[in-house]
């Protein structure tokens, strides 16, 4: 297993990390004082390994982005909140695989940030961690970002710094596969996010008021129970009480649904009294990119008077598969296609657990608009999670016995709030050695009562039962989900839950490649 790394000597050199997950401060490799057993973020192998992603005939794709506080109206409300826009998500970037991407960041927020490239198997300098792959971006700065992507799909792009995912950050990044063939008449890009900042309250309060009340909820008037563990003690038999009034969580689905009971939920940009609407003819066959960019929500995501064929999870195709709903936990991906019928048909994303919902509208032909709080039958019906889909053939990774095995105990505890891996929270954890070309498996064994959609970067893996090709997947309470992957990007990338909040409390993990 190679010598004993512990996370200070990996990150030796690091000055003024703020939180435990250590957003901030100098990058280890900048200053030279990283670990020379292991392969640094910029180092030749990394270079060389990006080279040969390049396709013939790729281009070099332009982009710029401009995080800043900005003024949103979401369909009534008007917040103040950061973006990359003045209308919610940031542009959409657009490529086809092979391409080189360059994306100049202008940074006007009042204070640091950075981009990560949720999904890419990217170089491992341009990942957008800071303090593990590059400094910060301060306030007032500038970061370009270049990188080859090299595997079509949906994919999304966010700040790695501290919660500031839980505002309006984030963006659709599509790479296009240059030899599909688009049997679909339309494309509609769907964002689904849980929304806090400028009601009150910032994502920052809430953090802070998690961790003051011990984990017992975000309790400034929207509270919710946190199934973690109660100094060490299960907390499986208190997952069903509320606590003077709080909402209860719950999903029989996924367990724990979340900490933050959220005053809107919306569909790109949109709350449910003034929905956006998404135009077509009867007959058409549209493809709809589903994105779930919230930070402590899962989805339940149905249209109304539809089934959905589910074609692609996180990117990569699976065998197609029919559904009345799905589930998308924080940070996954799925693309459907849909038959379109003629009328006015509502497309709801529930939130999972939760008392709420998001809504957008489809409509092809005359009708009424259906009530915000409108629950189509099919949300009850047939529900499928992507993790236990089947893999298409032509990305399913060939059967090899793993060189090498982790396995990831996901804990939490609510006095204080605080969530784990191996027992460790990410400051004081012993990053997860690999070598390349290795053969791994990663098992993670959720311990909480808490769903937990854990995401690795710079890879895919391949979820052990159905092969679903896939870089974020739920693990509910009390289930160990397997799956493997190939060594083939060097460099040093973080594994952590999506739920924005466990893994700034904690739960990360370094997965490092020894030189």
């Amino acid at each position: 297993m190679g010598p004993t790394i512990t996370r200070r000597r990996l990150l030796a050199g690091i000055a003024g990390t703020v939180g435990v997950a250590g957003t901030a401060g100098a990058a280890a490799w900048a200053g030279g004082a990283f670990d020379a057993r292991l392969v640094a973020p910029n180092g030749g192998l990394v270079a060389r390994t990006e080279a040969a992603r390049r396709r013939a005939g790729s281009r070099t794709v332009s982009a710029t982005l401009n995080p800043r506080p900005v003024t949103l109206d979401l369909g009534g409300p008007t917040v103040s909140t950061w973006g990359y826009a003045d209308s919610g998500s940031g542009p959409l970037i657009r490529a086809r695989a092979g391409d080189l991407l360059r994306v100049e960041v202008t940074n006007s927020l009042p204070v640091s940030t950075s981009v990560h490239w949720h999904g890419i198997a990217l170089r491992n300098d341009m990942d957008g961690v800071p303090g593990l792959t590059q400094d910060p971006i301060p306030a007032g700065g500038r970061h370009t970002y270049e990188f080859t992507a090299p595997d079509p799909g949906t994919y999304f792009y966010h700040p790695h710094s501290g919660v500031q995912l839980d505002r309006a950050l984030y963006g659709v990044l599509v790479i296009d596969d240059p030899d599909e063939s688009g049997r679909y008449d339309e494309e509609w890009v769907v964002v689904l996010d849980d929304w806090v900042d400028g009601t009150g309250r910032t994502p920052d309060d809430v953090l802070a008021s998690l961790q003051s009340m011990g984990g017992h909820g975000d309790m400034n008037g929207r509270s919710g129970m946190n199934h973690g563990d109660m100094g060490g003690m299960p907390m499986g038999d208190m997952s069903g009480m509320t606590m003077d009034g709080m909402e209860t969580m719950v999903s029989p689905l996924l367990g724990g649904a979340g900490d933050v009971a959220y005053p809107h939920y919306l569909i790109n940009g949109r709350i449910p009294a003034a929905p956006a609407t998404m135009t077509g003819r009867p007959g058409q066959r549209v493809r709809i990119r589903l994105v779930n960019a919230a930070s402590d929500t899962g989805f339940r995501v149905a249209l109304g008077g539809h089934r959905l064929t589910v074609t692609h999870t996180d990117g990569f195709p699976v065998a197609p598969t029919v559904t009345d709903a799905l589930v998308l936990g924080m940070g996954e991906r799925a693309d459907v296609t849909v038959d379109l019928g003629d009328g006015v048909f509502p497309l709801v994303a529930a939130a999972e657990g939760k008392a709420g919902q998001a809504l957008a509208l489809v409509r092809t032909g005359p009708g009424g608009t259906p009530p915000s709080a409108v629950r189509p039958a099919e949300l009850d019906r047939r529900v499928l999670v992507t993790g236990a889909l089947d893999g298409a053939d032509a990305v399913t990774l060939d059967r090899r016995k793993p060189d090498r095995v982790h396995r990831l105990v996901l804990g939490g505890a609510m006095m204080p709030y605080r969530w784990t891996i191996n027992g460790a929270t990410f400051d004081k954890s012993e990053p997860l050695l690999v070598r390349q070309g290795e053969r791994v498996r990663l098992e993670f064994a959720n311990q909480t009562t808490m769903f937990h959609p854990m995401h690795l970067h710079g890879h895919t893996f391949a979820v052990i039962g159905g092969g679903a090709r896939k870089d974020t997947v739920i693990v509910t309470p009390n289930q160990t989900v397997t799956v493997d992957f190939d060594a083939d990007n060097p460099g040093q990338w973080m594994t952590h839950c999506h739920n924005i909040y466990h893994a700034e409390t904690g739960m990360m993990i370094n997965l490092a490649y020894e030189a």
